[in-house]
């Protein structure tokens, strides 16, 4: 917890008490549904949460964003991000059920109100939303396949509506058809070895390829 409160150093009290819950949260369901492995359940603040806030250091959601989060598996980034954004509005995907009961379990026990999910590919979700989250779950050419069209047309936040992806090490082949795409490294906001390589690429809606 120590390490949320070194980089975001602002909580509210209530967001402090809801980041301090997630350990013991996800080691209880974790020995009855495995969605993290074990090694990374002792560093889960470390690999999972900071990792996913990483989005919140290049962003910060105004009020009434809606934010889809495909892959989400045991709910990275979209719990750390609700968290976060109380005022934001996240949906959450997984095509894989079991994944999807932890984090339902885990969204009730934090008392999040602005948390949906659904058991679903990606590609049988309707609706629009400002931004697409995820963490490294498809190359970006499949990835931008299965989200396109719903990208909300109307800007409301300082980057452009788009996708939000977390990955890790040598992406310049994979994004050379996307020239719009700006990469952040991890490491420029956080000091610790994990995110040497660890990378947020931000792809508008308008891309050229």
């Amino acid at each position: 917890m120590e390490l949320i409160l070194k980089y975001f150093p602002n909580l509210t009290e209530d967001q402090i008490d809801r980041f301090e819950k997630l350990q013991s949260l996800y080691q209880d369901w974790n020995v009855k549904i495995n969605v993290v492995s074990r090694k990374d359940i002792d560093e889960l603040y470390l690999r999972h949460v900071l990792h996913s806030l990483g989005i919140a250091k290049v962003i910060q959601f105004k009020k009434g964003t809606k934010i889809l989060d495909v892959g989400t598996g045991g709910g990275f980034p979209g719990i750390p991000l609700a968290i976060l954004f109380p005022e934001s509005d996240f949906h959450l995907v997984d095509s894989i059920a079991k994944k999807l009961k932890v984090v339902d379990e885990i969204v009730e026990g934090l008392g999040l109100t602005n948390v949906k999910t659904t058991h679903s590919r990606v590609e049988t979700i309707n609706g629009t939303y400002d931004f697409i989250v995820s963490r490294a779950v498809a190359a970006m050419p499949t990835f931008v396949h299965w989200v396109k069209g719903r990208i909300e047309k109307k800007h409301k936040n300082r980057l452009k509506n788009g996708i939000l992806y977390l990955k890790g090490g040598d992406l310049i082949e994979e994004l050379q058809n996307y020239r719009t795409a700006t990469i952040y490294d991890l490491s420029d906001y956080y000091t610790e070895d994990f995110f040497t390589t660890k990378k947020l690429v931000h792809l508008p809606l308008k891309f050229r390829s």
